[in-house]
């Protein structure tokens, strides 16, 4: 007699959840499957592949979202929303299917700060093997904190290609995103109308801490391969660590584009004379439209190490202030004329910086610049013909 209550309760509130949401209330997935054919209404497996939007709002934490091969045109971002989290045993990941290649494409978008790609604000993903062009502004931007950025291109967006920020005006610095690894990526051929914000990757303005950048390659944006900038509204951002990377040719699309008020810098490392420890190391700039590393006005403490800067349009490593640490940098010039090299701060005998002639240890990057990425992940490099893998 006094279980037909109870049931008659959770019979009233299954009904009431169906009448809220349209549908019964179901369980999160641990495995979500999509295609560019998929349907919202799809169960998600590999026979009946889902939407990658209903992939995000039905995806476990700590499971997987495979992206089957193939363009999938979008108008709209597509967003991981803050609090659809993983853990740090388990990160939640949404990746390429193996072998294949799923292109994220936004051609649909008009130019627009509104209009990025691929936003993330959740903590603990991984994103793998993915590439995201054509959006009308960011490809990739990530808000959240402790996320892998593995393997991804960013290509052909109208503002920078992968970019870190606050994800809203209201965010306080205590949650800006930190611990992010982007590693094993590209991002090429961004461009802006008016030149001068599109870059490579970026680290800027509303950054925490722990952020690294591993093994990339940046080539070909209308700006900054890297931007680090700073300025006085927002303060300091968090040291950022930029190592085993490429950056070439920045200023210059791969059709031969230039827009003159781009910056055009391999490495640019601050704004605003606000002071960044950041740690730049085993890096290689090559052929940059104005200089390959520039401290651009961050008077901080930054450790400059074992890199090498050839051919870039002024100078190849451009510090003019600042107490920053030189060691084991190499500085070169074959077919570019530029200004000598200036580095204020602490640098000692382990550096060949120019200052009007080449020495012998430039001979070995000599020559024409090839890249890949290993199997493992690792970047390749060589000039030359000979690896110079920094």
């Amino acid at each position: 007699m006094q279980v037909r209550p109870v049931i008659a309760c959770v019979s009233l509130l299954a009904g009431a959840l169906v009448a809220l949401s349209g549908t019964p209330a179901e369980a999160a997935s641990t495995t979500q499957y999509v295609s560019p054919s998929g349907t919202d209404s799809a169960a998600g497996t590999q026979s009946d592949p889902t939407t990658l939007t209903t992939a995000i709002s039905r995806i476990a934490s700590g499971g997987t979202i495979y992206l089957r091969g193939g363009t999938y045109d979008y108008s709209s971002t597509i967003t991981i929303p803050a609090g659809n989290n993983g853990t740090s045993s388990a990160r939640t990941t949404l990746s390429a299917y193996p072998g294949e290649t799923p292109v994220l494409n936004f051609s649909a978008q008009s130019e627009s700060s509104s209009n990025r790609g691929l936003q993330l604000n959740a903590n603990y993903w991984r994103l793998y093997g993915i590439t995201v062009q054509r959006a009308g502004d960011n490809g990739i931007y990530v808000g959240g904190s402790n996320n892998v950025i593995e393997r991804t291109v960013t290509a052909y967006n109208r503002d920078t290609g992968l970019q870190l920020g606050r994800i809203s005006s209201s965010t306080p610095s205590s949650q800006w995103p930190s611990n992010n690894l982007i590693v094993s990526s590209e991002s090429h051929d961004n461009a802006d109308s008016d030149g001068e914000d599109a870059d490579g990757f970026a680290a800027k303005l509303t950054t925490g801490t722990g952020n690294v950048f591993r093994y990339d390659v940046s080539h070909n944006n209308i700006d900054d391969g890297w931007d680090l900038y700073t300025k006085t509204d927002t303060g300091a951002i968090g040291p950022v660590t930029i190592e085993y990377s490429l950056s070439y040719k920045n200023g210059t699309l791969s059709d031969g584009t230039v827009n003159s008020n781009g910056d055009r810098n391999g490495y640019k490392l601050g704004g605003d004379d606000i002071a960044v420890n950041h740690v730049v190391q085993h890096d290689i700039a090559y052929g940059n439209g104005h200089h390959g590393f520039t401290y651009n006005s961050n008077p901080g403490t930054m450790t400059i190490s074992n890199n090498a800067s050839v051919d870039n349009a002024q100078r190849n490593f451009s510090f003019d202030a600042g107490t920053s640490v030189f060691r084991t940098n190499t500085s070169c010039r074959f077919s570019v004329s530029g200004s000598n090299d200036k580095t204020v701060g602490d640098a000692d005998s382990s550096n060949q910086f120019w200052t009007g002639a080449n020495g012998s240890r430039c001979s070995s990057y000599s020559g024409t610049l090839g890249w890949s990425f290993a199997s493992d992940g690792h970047l390749a490099v060589t000039f030359g013909g000979k690896v110079v893998t920094p």
